[in-house]
């Protein structure tokens, strides 16, 4: 039987996760003219490892925000030694292969290096491939990328997993969702990797894969790769928190991959134009290559800079050239999760249905919840505005967030309302085992449908 530890590093989680310094009221979204000052200040939600200290919240009581610390250590402790006793996981790890329904996601694990003090980073490659009438190429595929990222990574859990069916969408299949999530809890209890530094990265097919996962799953990453691959009209509102790097050889014509993803990143720069603390990104459009490039190593490579010239008029436009490293694990390591971010960007649209967490950070809602969602959480003060919306969705927090000795007011979609939450060891039990991730322990909520009633 696989042996699963309380370790340092989930410990430390709770001790030196992001915690958002909450000062001052009305800090929704905004464009970037009401925004000025966050071109200039590091923000928490793109923090490097090394900066990234815990802030606490000024006006929060010590002793209250202390106690329910202590019972969240004390539900993560609960919720693994439950699952010491969860005999699919172990058959499941020791196999390396997880079963959904029908399918099956197959899959390969390498430690590599010194373990950090919170525990290793998570890498989770995804091999090209695709639709196929034989499971040969995509097998072929799979066997490349458990070497292709690993190579040159020099710390982390490298994970390369095998799509679930030998479709165009092999690593988007709706059964595959789940099976992140489940391979994520796994890696967390297993292999001790830090939550808050798991990332996705993916070439070709696997590229196609990142940006479904990425867009429908955001919370569950640090940041994110996508190598040569299509995006398929996936819409991007859901990345406001997490990190992408893009990239495709300029000759990569087929499904128009080269031109797609320089009008993503277009589109990436139009957004945190709008949101100068979100959208981070960066993009490689590699020059004088097609499908394939070195971007499974540091070797300097050479990229165009103006991109969005270059895809508004490829033939006439001179290519800006500079050379640049363009390893995945590079970019991504720079980021650090805030699993608790102040302002959010949901679009309810752009889930994963077949997931059993309803969770997106710190809002959840039913599947058939319908809309998009802007929240922000300072000071005691909850900002909430809606768009289209059709159904509920509940609001969920922590003594990271707010102060549990103070009123919390509430402004949503032109309704006022001050609220005293209570904390509750239970919603603190049920939180604790949704996601299996000790950054994401609850302990009060409110309802949408509750803060608009007279």
């Amino acid at each position: 039987m696989t042996e699963i530890l309380w370790r340092k590093g989930a410990s430390a989680i709770l001790s030196s996760a992001l915690i958002l310094t909450l000062s001052g009221c009305g800090a929704k979204p905004a464009p970037a003219e009401e925004e000025a000052e966050s071109e200039t200040e590091p923000t928490a939600e793109t923090v490097t490892p090394e900066t990234s200290e815990p802030r606490a919240v000024e006006n929060g009581s010590s002793d209250t925000a202390s106690e329910w610390k202590a019972k969240r250590r004390e539900a993560w402790v609960d919720y693994v030694q439950t699952q010491a006793g969860n005999d699919t996981m172990h058959e499941e790890i020791e196999a390396q292969a997880m079963k959904y329904g029908d399918v099956t996601m197959r899959f390969t694990t390498e430690v590599v290096g010194e373990k950090p003090e919170n525990g290793y980073p998570l890498y989770i490659a995804l091999h090209g491939g695709g639709e196929g009438d034989t499971p040969d190429v995509n097998d072929s595929q799979w066997e490349d990328m458990q070497g292709y990222y690993r190579n040159n990574l020099d710390c982390g859990v490298y994970v390369a997993c095998r799509g679930v069916r030998d479709t165009y969408d092999t690593h988007s299949n709706p059964e595959s969702y789940p099976l992140y999530d489940r391979l994520i809890q796994y890696m967390i209890l297993k292999e001790d990797v830090d939550p808050n530094r798991v990332y996705l990265e993916g070439f070709s097919a696997g590229g196609d894969g990142v940006y479904q996962i990425s867009c429908r799953m955001p919370d569950r990453f640090a940041a994110v790769n996508m190598s040569s691959g299509h995006p398929n009209n996936i819409p991007l509102d859901n990345l406001y928190r997490l990190p992408i790097m893009l990239q495709a050889g300029d000759g990569d014509t087929d499904y128009d991959r080269n031109t797609m993803t320089a009008r993503y990143g277009v589109l990436l720069d139009s957004l945190q134009s709008e949101y100068p603390d979100g959208y981070e990104h960066r993009v490689l459009i590699h020059y004088d290559r097609g499908h394939n490039y070195e971007d499974y190593a540091a070797d300097p490579v050479q990229v165009i800079t103006n991109y969005a010239e270059w895809v508004s008029d490829p033939a006439n436009t001179t290519p800006q050239l500079e050379t640049t490293d363009s390893f995945p694990p590079h970019y991504m390591a720079g980021f650090t999760r805030n699993p608790t971010p102040e302002s959010l960007i949901f679009d309810l649209g752009t889930r994963a249905e077949l997931r059993s967490t309803e969770f997106f950070y710190y809002l959840s809602a039913p599947y058939d919840t319908k809309g998009k969602i802007t929240v922000s959480v300072k000071d005691n003060c909850v900002i909430v505005t809606t768009e289209n919306l059709e159904g509920d969705f509940q609001i969920w927090f922590n003594e990271d967030m707010i102060d549990f000795d103070n009123p919390v007011h509430f402004s949503v979609d032109g309704h006022e309302k001050d609220l005293t939450l209570t904390p509750d060891e239970e919603l603190l039990k049920q939180t604790t085992a949704d996601r299996g991730d000790p950054s994401f322990q609850f302990e009060a909520s409110v309802s949408y449908s509750d803060l608009i009633s007279d």
